[in-house]
């Protein structure tokens, strides 16, 4: 028989509720993840754990510490902390994701998209055909492409002698502004895209109400294109600088580099340290403290970046 509540209602019993249990429903709205959760930790999440355990043992390239490498805790960040080559791949890594990501790739990318949308047709296809080429080359063609144009034989030294100026070993005296550089062409073409995308969603009645009041051509793109396409500068400058931040290729068919350590960044140092002199475990080290630089610049931009929440 079915008691009544004291207000008059039939009251249930705890078996009877219709609604789904709020456990349930987690897990079914989970479940289709799980596959991509998985693949996640098999393929990211497992070889940076082990890359972090690797840095904590001595292994070596040959020898017996290849076959069987010991633990030996925090000794390979202590070597490392202490050595001034580390620290000054650390200054020469952050110069290049500064001047070759940060300021040149998104700079020269927006004045890009800026310009292009308001250029004719022809001139538009042309100018961006030729920016998305060096994007589409493969790294080693436009490194070794690079290579020849600032190689002291090369097209730039060829192309000043016809205007009367001497060249010079662009590679061996100013080892850091030619990768810079390179870097800069070879990536200014996917921030232009990235930006032109933006731009193209920016409504334009805007713009337009703010020409009514009387704001400029640079008042109206500070004041009003960059707030409303931020989240795609916080995504481009996040992606530029994780891509910069791991270039090899660029850098170690351009100028090995050298001369000496001149151009040697982090990447360059860690894979030195692991199969030139063949210490593994100290190059994984460096390895390891790369990746949690790109964590750290990940956390700034997100947070700096950040739209607004009403």
């Amino acid at each position: 028989m079915t008691a009544l509540a004291p207000s008059g209602t039939v009251a249930r019993g705890r078996g009877s509720d219709p609604r789904p249990r709020r456990g349930s429903r987690t897990f079914t709205r989970i479940l289709p993840l799980l596959p991509a959760v998985l693949l996640l930790a098999a393929f990211m999440l497992g070889p940076i754990v082990y890359s972090l355990y690797g840095s904590l043992t001595n292994r070596t390239l040959t020898g017996p510490n290849a076959a069987n490498p010991e633990f030996i805790g925090l000794d390979n960040y202590t070597a490392l902390f202490s050595s001034a080559e580390f620290w000054n791949s650390l200054w020469l890594t952050v110069l290049f994701i500064l001047a070759s990501a940060v300021i040149g790739q998104n700079v020269l990318g927006m004045a890009l998209a800026v310009l292009l949308r308001s250029s004719v047709k022809p001139l538009r296809s042309l100018v961006g055909g030729l920016v998305v080429l060096a994007w589409v080359l493969p790294e080693i063609v436009a490194a070794f492409a690079l290579y020849a144009f600032f190689s002291t034989d090369g097209t730039l030294n060829v192309l000043l002698g016809w205007v009367g100026l001497e060249g010079t070993s662009w590679l061996y005296y100013l080892p850091m502004a030619t990768v810079i550089i390179a870097n800069i062409w070879r990536g200014t073409a996917f921030s232009m895209m990235v930006y032109n995308a933006a731009l193209a969603e920016v409504p334009p009645e805007l713009t337009e109400a703010a020409t009514i009041d009387g704001a400029g051509a640079w008042q109206r793109f500070t004041q009003v294109t960059l707030p409303v396409i931020r989240r795609s500068i916080s995504t481009n400058l996040l992606l530029t600088t994780l891509q910069t931040l791991g270039v090899f290729t660029l850098i170690w068919v351009m100028t090995g580099g050298g001369p000496g350590t001149q151009s040697s960044t982090l990447p360059v140092l860690a894979y030195q340290e692991a199969f030139k002199f063949a210490q593994v475990g100290y190059g994984t080290a460096i390895a390891t403290v790369t990746l949690l630089i790109g964590a750290i610049f990940s956390i700034v931009y997100i947070r700096i970046l950040k739209p607004e929440v009403d």
